[in-house]
């Protein structure tokens, strides 16, 4: 569906490409879980950054995911404390309202990946260089 605004036109299609992006990297055939899922992990990993590296993520996503990467974000004088592998993952289980058969850990390697696959390599390794250690073995090879 065209708005007529090329703008939002343009970060509509870029969200779906995204997303569409996500859905192929994880065999799956439901878009709104696909979404759902790269929802719930972009959210984790925002909240695992410092504050300024969350925000040049975000600021590097289209226009659109833009504004559900920062949706519900209240930027705090102290970070939130690191979050570990398993705190991580189940976030991403309740962002997928604990489906059957979603290996949470696999939807955030994969959503990782994307994320590589599509920043510049420089950008990409700044977010690599601040994202918790217990979380490094997300980020592709």
């Amino acid at each position: 569906m065209a708005t007529g605004i090329n703008t939002f036109d343009e970060a509509i299609q870029a969200t779906v490409d995204w997303v569409d992006d996500l859905q192929t990297r994880l065999g799956w055939h439901d878009r709104n879980m696909t979404y759902e899922a790269m929802k719930a992990t972009l959210h984790g990993l925002r909240d695992a950054l410092p504050a300024d590296e969350a925000v040049f993520l975000g600021g590097c996503l289209p226009l659109l995911l833009r504004g559900v990467y920062y949706e519900g974000w209240h930027l705090r004088d102290k970070p939130l404390p690191m979050p570990d592998r398993d705190a991580f993952v189940e976030r991403i289980r309740d962002g997928v309202n604990r489906a059957l058969g979603v290996d949470a850990e696999e939807v955030a390697g994969r959503v990782f990946e994307l994320v590589a696959a599509r920043l510049p390599p420089e950008e990409l390794e700044d977010v690599k260089a601040v994202t918790p250690a217990s979380l490094h073995f997300l980020w592709p090879a």
